[in-house]
């Protein structure tokens, strides 16, 4: 097994062709063929279905390429990871998945701020299959995070809850819907959303992990992919605000709600990261 094996895979699973793949990577099509071919002999699975006209994942390929998405954005932050310097210069990356903390934010750089002077923060995207992880391994120093519970090793201070909605194409006929309820939806297809987390998949309930198309990593694109394919998707009602669309509609959800927190690894003292815990606690109240 070997690292560019799996980018072929990535590029594969979001081409699903394996002309336009292999083009990517500028080789021909049988040569990348067997390197494909090569590392499912080497894992003992077969990553894509094949027929003359169409490539698709099976379920075992769904779970390397989520777990290889990890694997190589963990390996292209390596150099960055070297040359770190741990908040020596007065610096806290900040990793924020979706909206973050919604209209909170200038309290809360406002607490952070004050209690460590001359802190700069840096922002940086997260997805819902690193958002723990990417702190956990030191590549960020604090995180804006959808909560589900404890993991060894991290701190988490809650900063605000949201209502779940669901998205919506605004041609459909739960669009005008005053309010929804897992009933409402049982029967209705769905986004895939990315599940690295095994607690996500309680709290997208109905929509479950088994839904139609690439799986959804970042919670800014629901909305548009929902206005794409026509199909539903979950999210936090802050979304509204933060991601509108004149094509989709966010309607109120009786699902668990989003729950955000700061989440910083539990052994971190420095005092910038010590501001930010306070400033969660300071917000949230």
């Amino acid at each position: 097994m070997d690292v560019e094996s799996l980018r072929y895979v990535l590029t594969l699973a979001e081409e699903l062709h394996f002309g336009r793949s292999a083009r990517r990577h500028f080789l021909d099509a049988g040569a990348f063929s067997r390197r494909v071919q090569r590392l499912e002999h080497d894992l003992g699975a077969r990553l894509f279905d094949r027929t003359s006209r169409r490539v698709t994942l099976t379920a075992a390929g769904e779970r390397v390429v989520a777990h290889a998405r990890t694997v190589l954005a963990a390996l292209d932050r390596l150099p960055e990871v070297a040359t770190a310097r741990d908040g020596a210069d007065g610096v806290l990356r900040v990793g924020v998945l979706g909206f973050g903390v919604a209209d909170r934010w200038p309290a809360l750089r406002d607490v952070v701020t004050a209690a460590a002077p001359g802190v700069r923060l840096v922002h940086a995207e997260l997805d819902m299959d690193d958002q723990y992880d990417a702190v956990r391994r030191g590549d960020l120093d604090v995180g804006l995070v959808q909560h589900f519970g404890g993991v060894d090793g991290l701190d988490f201070r809650t900063v605000l809850r949201t209502p779940a909605v669901v998205v919506a194409p605004a041609d459909s006929p739960l669009a005008d819907a005053p309010a929804l309820t897992a009933d409402d939806v049982a029967d209705q297809a769905w986004l895939r959303l990315s599940a690295a987390h095994p607690r996500f998949r309680d709290w997208i309930g109905p929509a479950g992990v088994g839904g139609s198309g690439t799986a959804i990593r970042h919670p800014a694109a629901i909305p548009t992919a929902v206005a794409t394919t026509g199909l539903l998707g979950l999210h936090g009602a802050a979304a509204a605000r933060f991601f509108p669309r004149p094509d989709v509609r966010f309607v109120p959800f009786d699902g668990p709600p989003v729950e955000v927190a700061v989440v910083t690894r539990a052994a971190d003292c420095r005092p910038e990261v010590a501001a930010f815990r306070e400033a969660a606690t300071a917000v949230a109240s």
